[in-house]
């Protein structure tokens, strides 16, 4: 086995050096009058609407796209004035339900805005009118970009000519968006954003919300009485809105016969959070345990509440002790335990309030386990309230959460349920089971999460009917399963790569994931399965077989494009004997409000190898990814999320390893090099200073080792080399955290 290499050396910034011009009507297309007379009359409708609204004081219209829009056919004309741009002013996107889902996006602006698009499609109506005889082409209005065809000079300028119609192109209405989505009992929801604050609205509507009620800025919990009367009064306000009683899928405890087990004393291991139902103390290992009950008072606790919580944490303190064959070689761990929940039915809105306690009041640990979910499915529209709080701590304080993936209940299985709140969680990893003869568990629940962005995230054993996981629980050792309890597992590995190997929390995720992917085909639906099974050892996630070369690399992105060329892969015959693959991770900042389009930001990952053209760099990419490149080549944004994964926060690449693979030519200097393009969905920079983590494997396609020859290439193109030996660090670790006594 090889051993992981970490490459240090530095990466390169450059702006965007290319600047956008005036859009353009896609070939052999045409811009009709009436299309534009239809959208004005909409606007029309829209002034008379909000003008007789008195809860607001501007106006949620909404965009209805003829396709998932880009952000550079998004529009820029239309609701845009002076330095108030359109894209300013969104505050929240959804796709349709249809079979080709396209965009909605809804903006909040004042009603003089609304009046002077009018105003610009009214002059654009009349300039088509009298030059072009009631219809625009493609041709026309290229004609009129490079001067040839001049618009009268008293009037709408050139360019937002040029937007009023290529923004006429892509919508299809303007309207009021409604949320009739049916909730009951007490309900999360989240209005859309204004000017005003959300108590503030609310009062106009009649709803004195008190304090507790209120999340942030615009998520506020709900009686039924008071949601019915916020959906009689405004219910163009309500942008999400879910059900705020979560229950979990109540797991079956097969009880066996108790096997008498001991543990010694802490010592110096590393400490997980684990939120979860209720621990009990009595237990053989509580010595390891901090535990801390967040549950109110007043609330009746029974004793099979203490059951799924113990059952988690006992995985984590010594899972390998009652389940040899699981054995992940992380050795034990303290935890950190909170109760937040009953085994029954919980309030999320109670939950959130205290997972933000928690974290706040607990910095030092990194990593946290949450084996709770709920049994309802997410919406296809936006993230849960639970996910977006998550993401925003994750983002906030430098920590990362393991989710369980949710199950299926009993009497479902089969039936293709989506997940569950939390697990629509972006930047959390998470985890869906599989039995342990690799193949998805019955129970498994399934993404994608908004459309699109991949969840869960990776695999992991959970047991099935015929072999489970051996738990602790108050009364003794059980078999369950479930993913609840696949999770945990993933915890271990993600603190033994933090807490001992001393990696951040970037390039832990990273590895996890990558140590899942093979050099084949995925066999398993992603949806299901993620990105694949992560090995049980955790030696064969910190090492890489002896024909494969396998090395980190971490940075911070500070300006557009990010990248480094000078990967030195090494060369046979003037040929590069190998395939890749690499896993990019980054944590971003999130948006609830913006609906569908949820990452702020998006870092797209190129890697291959290096060639001159023109006297230009050229990175060719070894899946064909040339957004952003200074080529010809275009990339519609169906395609752009679905084959490069734009705007998800894990990027995996790859080159399938068949009998037909053969040598890659090396260009010029024989270097290859990677490149994260760095693109914001607001105008808001909230990439700027993110880090990231990548892996990288390349696999020799004649099966000889070439670690030794790759490490002298590095060192001779200034890089420096850090040899992943988990037996030194594990060493290292031990002595920096014992505790030493000084004699007066």
């Amino acid at each position: 086995m090889n051993n992981l290499l970490q490459l240090k050396g530095r990466f390169e910034q450059a702006p965007n050096s290319s600047r956008p011009g005036l859009p353009s009507l896609p070939k052999s297309q045409s811009v009709q009058v009436s299309e534009m007379e239809k959208l004005r009359n909409e606007l029309q409708h829209q002034i008379k609407f909000w003008s007789q609204e008195r809860y607001i004081d501007g106006a949620l219209v909404s965009v209805y796209y003829n396709k998932v829009a880009a952000k550079s056919n998004r529009i820029k004309g239309l609701l845009s004035k002076g330095q108030n741009t359109a894209n300013r002013t969104i505050v929240g996107a959804r796709f349709t339900l249809d079979q080709s889902p396209k965009h909605i996006i809804t903006h909040y602006v004042s009603l003089d805005v609304i009046e002077e698009s009018i105003k610009r499609l009214d002059e654009c109506i009349q300039i088509v009118n009298q030059i072009f005889q009631g219809s625009i082409s493609h041709e026309d209005l290229e004609k009129i970009k490079s001067g040839e065809i001049k618009l009268p000079a008293e009037g709408i300028r050139k360019t937002n000519f040029t937007y009023v119609i290529t923004d006429v192109h892509y919508i299809e209405k303007f309207d009021v968006f409604v949320n009739d989505n049916p909730v009951q009992n007490n309900s999360i929801i989240t209005i859309f954003q204004t000017d005003h604050n959300v108590k503030t609205v609310l009062e106009k509507i009649g709803l004195d919300l008190s304090f507790e009620k209120v999340m942030d800025e615009t998520t506020i919990q709900l009686r039924p009485d008071e949601l019915a009367l916020l959906r009689e009064r405004a219910p163009y306000l309500i942008s999400m809105a879910v059900s705020d009683i979560s229950r979990m899928v109540k797991d079956d405890f097969e009880f066996l016969r108790d096997r008498k087990l001991s543990i010694p004393p802490p010592n110096n291991e590393p400490t997980i959070g684990v939120i979860d139902t209720m621990f009990d103390e009595s237990v053989y290992f509580s010595e390891w345990v901090s535990f801390e009950s967040c549950v109110d008072p007043a609330i009746q606790i029974a004793n099979n509440d203490f059951t799924h919580g113990t059952a988690v944490t006992s995985i984590i303190v010594d899972g390998p002790s009652f389940n040899r064959e699981l054995d992940d070689g992380c050795g034990r761990f303290r935890v950190r335990h909170f109760g937040v929940a009953t085994g029954g039915q919980f309030s999320s809105f109670s939950i959130l309030r205290n997972i933000r306690d928690i974290v706040r009041s607990n910095t030092d640990i990194k990593v946290w386990n949450l084996s709770l979910g709920s049994m309802l499915e997410i919406n296809p529209n936006f993230i849960s309230p639970e996910a977006a709080f998550l993401d925003k701590l994750q983002f906030d304080h430098n920590i990362i959460f393991v989710i369980a993936g949710t199950n299926q209940p009993p009497n479902s299985a089969g039936q293709g349920m989506a997940i569950g709140a939390p697990a629509d969680s972006i930047n959390s990893l998470v985890v869906n089971a599989v039995s342990f003869d690799q193949q998805p568990a019955s129970y498994s629940r399934s993404g994608p999460v908004l459309s699109f962005f991949t969840k869960p995230d990776i695999s992991y054993y959970g047991g099935d009917r015929r072999q489970g996981i051996r738990v602790c629980t108050p009364v003794g050792e059980a078999q369950v399963c479930g993913t609840s309890y696949a999770a945990p597992w993933i915890s271990r590995k993600m603190s033994y790569l933090i807490d001992i190997l001393g990696f951040n929390r970037e390039v832990a995720k990273a590895l996890l994931i990558h140590s899942a992917t093979g050099w084949s085909s995925q066999e398993y639906d992603p949806n299901l399965i993620g990105h694949g099974i992560v090995p049980i050892r955790i030696e064969e996630v910190t090492q890489s077989q002896d024909d494969e070369i396998q090395f980190i690399l971490d940075g911070t992105s500070e300006k557009y494009d990010t990248y480094n060329f000078n990967i030195p892969v090494p060369v046979k015959n003037e040929k590069h004997p190998f395939i890749a693959k690499a896993t990019l991770c980054y944590f971003p900042c999130c948006s609830r409000n913006q609906g569908v389009d949820y990452t702020n930001t998006e870092l797209d990952l190129q890697l291959g190898r290096i060639t001159q053209k023109n006297s230009k760099t050229i990175l060719k990419p070894i899946n064909n990814n040339y957004q952003g490149m200074d080529t010809s080549t275009y990339t519609w944004e169906e395609d752009a999320r679905k084959l490069y994964r734009k705007w998800d926060n894990v990027k995996h690449i790859r080159e399938v390893q068949t009998s037909n693979n053969r040598d890659k030519k090396r260009y010029d200097s024989g270097l290859w090099g990677i490149s994260l393009k760095t693109k914001e969905r607001l105008e808001d920079k909230f990439g700027e200073g993110i880090k990231f983590g990548v892996v990288v494997s390349l696999k020799s396609i004649d099966g000889v080792n070439r670690i030794n020859e790759f490490i002298k290439n590095c060192y001779a193109r200034m890089w420096l080399v850090n040899f992943i030996e988990v037996q030194n660090r594990v060493e290292i670790y031990n002595i920096a955290e014992q505790d030493i006594e000084f004699q007066e």
